[in-house]
């Protein structure tokens, strides 16, 4: 029998037996003395920032925020929101250069009830997808493969931004 092993993933979804740090995540990671690596932030923009999800559903999957804490894009400056579009597509750009991937999944859920992990801080998703990712592991075993570490995710986008 094999046995896939990714701790990441069961820390997130049982809490990992530590209580979360009030406020918001994403505020929090912000200020935060640690480096911008060891909270992979791969790029400061002037009004919004990138991110790897630490809790990824495919290698490569980043996040971009506005530092401003928001619930949503309605609320955002123009300024904020062009930039976050402008750092989308060099996320795009970035995840195609490095993963060739097959497709890309762009996407935001603003508010608890459509599936918002940090309902308070709005954010954009940006996945790539490969045919067949999807696959019986995830359909049937509800667990998902990932080739890489998030260190290593890191360093191959990080000159990208």
């Amino acid at each position: 029998m094999d046995v896939l092993w990714s701790p990441w993933r069961y820390d997130y979804i049982t809490g990992g037996g530590v209580t979360k740090p009030a406020g918001c995540v994403f505020c929090q990671i912000l200020i935060n003395s640690a480096s911008d690596e060891e909270n992979f932030i791969l790029h400061r923009a002037e009004f919004n920032f990138v991110i790897l999800n630490i809790y990824p559903y495919t290698t490569g999957h980043l996040m971009v925020l506005p530092y401003a804490h928001l619930s949503g894009p309605a609320t955002a400056d123009k300024q904020t929101t062009d930039e976050m579009m402008d750092l989308v597509k060099t996320a795009q750009s970035a995840l195609t250069d490095i993963y060739s991937p097959d497709g890309i999944n762009l996407g935001m859920n603003l508010g608890k009830a459509a599936g918002a992990g940090v309902a308070d801080h709005y954010h954009m998703h940006i996945l790539p997808r490969w045919i067949g990712d999807v696959n019986f592991m995830t359909a049937i075993g509800q667990t998902r493969t990932l080739p890489e570490t998030l260190p290593e995710t890191y360093k191959k986008l990080k000159d990208k931004f």
